[in-house]
């Protein structure tokens, strides 16, 4: 028996010879009576358990399951690799201990193939923590050829489509999306603990809101009526502290039609809380906290290296107005700004587009995105933001141009969003009357009018405040990947083409 590792570079006639083979081998272990997709196994222990505590488990019988990743033979002695969830051990499997008979049903074994072993743990000569089986089970017959054991699975199209390659070569993503699960548990911990209550409220709107963002459209058959899938949970969760709930939070998929980028995807998963008789500074400390908290509890410190970059989330973080932060890194007051033409001539001369029906607020937020953004490495909250691009956020009571909003900033990237929320249903269904009327003038991404919403708000909604984190980007961070897409586990992809 030789070592068979396969190549995945190989002409598509090669892989046709290797999918032969192993069909050929499909029907040796058929013909030799055994089940090649087989059936429950109990398992006693993980590799990972049988390495760390091989003092107390050395001499003792263990019953592991998993796929094989590694063969080589010497005559009537081989070894193999076993990878489970935890990670991998060696195999040893001897003629003389397993038997003639099932020492060739192991000679039909393939990269790839799943089994069950029981066996001795054992050091070999070389050291090499290891189980002497003594009897082994093909739980499922790999019927294709994994890639080069050295090379990996590289090519990233590749790895999105085929997620389940990519995590079965690739352990390091595995290791990604577990710290993603740890990461929303973490969350789920903090909000619990301040007292939160988790809710759920409805994927599927009559009306999109909560969001500038373009929706998915849906229709239901029964109602004959149509449906957008929700940009945001925001105006339902309000709903529930019109209701009588002081604090709530939810973790979900928000559905947005928008393109792809490395921080976009057209689902993804939002956190969003709302706290009654709050404010948006009261939500600012609660997400630097929280933030703080599961880097805590995911990795052990507030102090994180994001692609090279050293990153301090160690609370309280700096916060800088729209206007401040364009003065600080463009040389420009916009705080002076009177007039639509004013504001025009600051951004033409930075060289930052606008559109026609953009106001003051709109070009003062594209300026901040274009000369500020880019140097928020460190968190920051980013505050002052214009009520023309804030429909849903309370006006600040000196200044009604702008809101008592805020935006968190790590490594350049939007990582939250919060605000004291409008609860004046007089001026929230003006606000909603200008968004229609943005969208009447070919705007689809302004909201749509929502008019059980203010219905709701004149029953009266206590001051609150609210807050939204984008999750998959706070995963990027704390697993240091630069792309949404390594850390969604099926990212949306374009089509394959022949």
């Amino acid at each position: 028996m030789t070592d068979n590792h396969e190549q995945v570079a190989m002409t598509g006639e090669e892989l046709n010879e290797l999918l032969r083979v192993r069909r050929e081998k499909l029907a040796a272990i058929a013909a030799r009576g055994i089940e090649p997709f087989g059936r429950k196994y109990n398992f006693s222990h993980h590799a990972r358990e049988i390495i760390a505590d091989f003092d107390k488990l050395e001499g003792q019988t263990a019953r592991l399951a998993g796929r094989v990743v590694a063969i080589r033979g010497h005559g009537k002695a081989s070894f193999a690799h076993l990878m489970d969830m935890s990670g991998r051990i060696q195999l040893y499997f001897r003629q003389d201990t397993i038997g003639e008979a099932a020492y060739e049903n192991f000679g039909l074994l393939d990269i790839g193939d799943i089994i069950g072993v029981e066996g001795e743990v054992f050091r070999t000569q070389k050291g090499e923590i290891s189980v002497k089986v003594t009897s082994f089970e093909i739980l499922a017959k790999s019927l294709r050829p994994l890639p080069e054991k050295w090379h990996g699975l590289k090519d990233v199209e590749t790895r999105y489509r085929q997620r389940y390659l990519d995590l079965i070569v690739n352990p390091e993503v595995r290791d990604t999306f577990v710290a993603r699960s740890r990461v929303i548990q973490a969350l789920r911990h903090y909000f619990d603990a301040q007292g939160y209550l988790e809710v759920e409220t409805p994927m599927m709107h009559p009306i999109a809101g909560g969001a500038a963002a373009r929706p998915f459209i849906t229709h239901h058959n029964a109602l004959d009526m149509r449906l957008y899938m929700r940009i945001a949970p925001e105006l339902y969760l309000k709903r529930l502290i019109v209701g009588g709930f002081e604090k709530v939070y939810e973790i979900n998929r928000v559905f947005r039609n928008e393109g792809i980028s490395i921080k976009h995807n057209p689902e993804f998963t939002l956190l969003e809380s709302y706290q009654a008789f709050a404010d948006y500074n009261d939500i600012m400390a609660l997400t630097e906290q929280v933030i703080a908290h599961v880097a805590l509890e995911v990795l052990g410190t507030t102090k994180i290296t994001y692609q090279g970059q050293e990153i301090d989330l160690t609370p309280p973080w700096p916060r800088v107005s729209m206007t401040e932060a364009i003065k600080k890194y463009a040389g420009v007051d916009f705080a002076a700004v009177k007039t639509v033409p004013e504001a025009r001539a600051i951004a033409d001369k930075l060289g930052v587009k606008y559109e026609a029906k953009q106001g003051i607020g709109g070009i003062l937020n594209n300026v901040f995105e274009e000369v500020a953004e880019k140097h928020l490495v460190q968190p920051t909250f980013i505050t002052g933001h214009p009520t023309e691009i804030s429909p849903l956020a309370k006006r600040n009571k000196d200044n009604p141009d702008i809101t008592d909003r805020f935006e968190a900033f790590i490594f350049a990237r939007e990582i939250a969003n919060g605000f004291s929320e409008l609860n004046d249903p007089i001026d929230q269904k003006e606000r909603f009357v200008g968004q229609v009327a943005q969208r009447d003038s070919g705007d689809d991404e302004a909201h749509m009018m929502d008019e059980d919403y203010v219905t709701a708000l004149e029953f009266g909604m206590p001051p609150t405040g609210g807050l939204g984190i984008g999750v998959d980007r706070l995963v990027m961070f704390f697993t240091d990947n630069y792309s949404i897409r390594d850390v969604i586990l099926f990212p949306h992809m374009r089509p394959q083409r022949d």
